[in-house]
């Protein structure tokens, strides 16, 4: 189990890595506009052996306690990709402070496909 040690005033938090990915996952589906997140830039033997559903997220602990984060997601044809980014980066930030109060120096939105959107569609 991997965690991550938090210190405050009080003393330590102790939070599994699991969990960041699924906060940092969840944050970027509840964007409109995102379709999923997207896990085709990793080689086919790396998807045979993950665990856990998280692919599309990737994070990496920095030594003063923050975190970067990259996001990869496939979105809907239509959408200002940059306005569709600030706001996966928005709401990934507030939901990494509120549920675990943890700062992330750097987050990256990767989009990688474009899809047409079923219901708006009418496929």
């Amino acid at each position: 189990m991997a965690e991550t040690k938090l210190y405050n005033q009080d003393g330590k938090i102790t939070c599994d890595k699991d969990i960041l990915y699924s906060i940092v996952s969840l944050a970027a589906k509840e964007i409109k506009g995102v379709a999923r997140l997207s896990n085709s830039l990793r080689p086919w033997y790396k998807k045979l052996f993950s665990k856990g559903d998280y692919e599309g997220v990737k994070i990496r602990f920095e030594q003063n306690g923050t975190i970067k984060v990259d996001v990869y997601v496939d979105v809907y044809i239509g959408e200002s990709v940059p306005d569709l980014a600030f706001r996966v980066q928005e709401n990934i930030k507030n939901n990494l402070s509120g549920m675990v109060e943890m700062k992330a120096s750097n987050i990256s939105v990767h989009v990688v496909d474009v899809l047409v959107d079923p219901i708006n569609a009418g496929v």
